[in-house]
C-alpha cells in the first residue's frame, strides 16, 4: 500500500521518477490543471486586460527586444507599468502580447521549462529547440485564444553556435516564423514594423538598436490607442533588453530613460521621426 506523503515533507514517488525532460510533459502526466491552457475559465467571465506592442531588432553582435508599457481592457487603460519582456534564460528573452494573466503564466512555464530542461539533460536547449518548445505551450493555449484570451509572444536570443541574433514570431497556432532583421507583433505592430523597416541597418550596434526600437514604439503609441509611448511625467519607460554573446542585459530606467527624453525632444520639432532618403 502507498504511503501517503501529505504533511511529511516528502516528495510522491512519482515526482521523484526519472522521466521526460519535458517539464510541460511531467505537468501533463501529474498536474494539467496547472497548465494555463488547460484551466478553467468561470462562467461571466469579464473582458480581460491586453497588453501589446513588442518588437525586437538584430544587430551587428546581438538582438534588442523590447515593449511598451501599457495594458488595456477595452477603451479603458487598464495599467500603464506592465512589464511585457522576460529573460527567458541567460541567451534568450520572451515579449509578450495578448491576454496579460495567461502571458505571464505562460511565460513562467516556459522559464521552467528551460530550467528544467538542464537539469534533467545536464546541457543547454539549443536556441532553435527553445522555439519549438514555446511552439508547443502556444499550441496548448488555443482553447483559451478561440474563447478570445490569445497570447501572441515573440522569442529572441543569442545563437551560441551560429554566433549571432535570431527572432522567431508566433500566431495564436503555434506557428512558428523566424525573421530577418526586425520584428514586431501585437495592436501597434504595423506602424512599429513600418518605422523600423525605414530605419534598420545590419551593421547597427547595441546603442543605435536601442535608440531604433525606442523611436518605433514611439511611432506605434502615435498611431495606437493600445501602445504607450515614454511616460516622462511617471518615469515609465519602454523595457528594452540586449542578448550578446555575453548573455542577457536589461537596460536601466535611467538609460531608457536618456534615449526617450531625446528622441521626445527631436519630436517637438520632427513630430514624424526621423527620415529615410528617398534613394
Amino acid at each position: 500500500m502507498e504511503a501517503n506523503t501529505r504533511g511529511t515533507g516528502r516528495l510522491p514517488a512519482a515526482f521523484l521518477t526519472p522521466g521526460s525532460s519535458s517539464f510541460l510533459d511531467f505537468l501533463e502526466a501529474h498536474r494539467p490543471e496547472l497548465i494555463p491552457g488547460r484551466q478553467r475559465l468561470p462562467e461571466g467571465v469579464m473582458e480581460a486586460p491586453h497588453g501589446t506592442t513588442i518588437v525586437a531588432a538584430i544587430f551587428d553582435g546581438g538582438v534588442v527586444i523590447a515593449g511598451d508599457r501599457r495594458a488595456t481592457m477595452g477603451n479603458v487603460i487598464a495599467q500603464r507599468d506592465m512589464e511585457k519582456v522576460f529573460p527567458a534564460d541567460e541567451y534568450s528573452a520572451v515579449g509578450v502580447a495578448g491576454t496579460a494573466g495567461l502571458a505571464i503564466e505562460m511565460v513562467r512555464m516556459f522559464q521552467l521549462e528551460l530550467e528544467h530542461y538542464e537539469k534533467i539533460e545536464g546541457a543547454v536547449l539549443s536556441l532553435e529547440g527553445k522555439a519549438n518548445r514555446l511552439t508547443t505551450m502556444i499550441r496548448g493555449n488555443l482553447g483559451m485564444a478561440m474563447q478570445g484570451l490569445a497570447v501572441v509572444p515573440m522569442f529572441a536570443g543569442y545563437d551560441t553556435d551560429l554566433g549571432r541574433g535570431r527572432i522567431f514570431t508566433y500566431d495564436v497556432t503555434g506557428g512558428r516564423s523566424e525573421e530577418r532583421g526586425f520584428a514586431a507583433t501585437g495592436s501597434g505592430s504595423v506602424f512599429a514594423r513600418g518605422s523600423m523597416k525605414k530605419l534598420h541597418r545590419a551593421d547597427l550596434t547595441a546603442q543605435q538598436a536601442s535608440t531604433m526600437v525606442v523611436q518605433a514604439l514611439y511611432d506605434a503609441a502615435d498611431d495606437d490607442s493600445a501602445t504607450g509611448g515614454p511616460d516622462l511625467a511617471r518615469k515609465i519607460f519602454p523595457i528594452v533588453s540586449l542578448i550578446t554573446e555575453d548573455g542577457f542585459r536589461r537596460l536601466t530606467d535611467e538609460e531608457v530613460g536618456a534615449i526617450a527624453v531625446s528622441i521626445t525632444d527631436q519630436r517637438l520639432t520632427h513630430p514624424n521621426g526621423p527620415q529615410a532618403p528617398l534613394l
